[in-house]
């Protein structure tokens, strides 16, 4: 998580601390949005744990959502 925190500092001139609260505050509200798996791959993925593995299963969380997400559209 602190890599995101440190590109938003960068980005928006935010300091640190801002920049840490607006992180939680869009990661909670992801979680909240997304399929449970989704939100605990990000989880994973922020804490380092299995980075590759990580970013490959919130891939797959993404498309797997958008797929539910459009079928319930038809």
């Amino acid at each position: 998580m602190e890599e995101l925190v440190s590109l938003v500092v960068k980005k928006t001139g935010l300091p640190k601390e801002t920049a840490q609260t607006v992180v939680k505050i869009v990661l909670d509200f992801l979680k909240k949005k997304l399929p449970p798996q989704v939100g605990s791959t990000i989880d994973n993925f922020l804490s380092g744990k299995g980075q590759m593995a990580g970013a490959a299963n919130l891939l797959g969380g993404f498309l797997n959502a958008a797929q539910k997400s459009s079928k319930k559209k038809k």
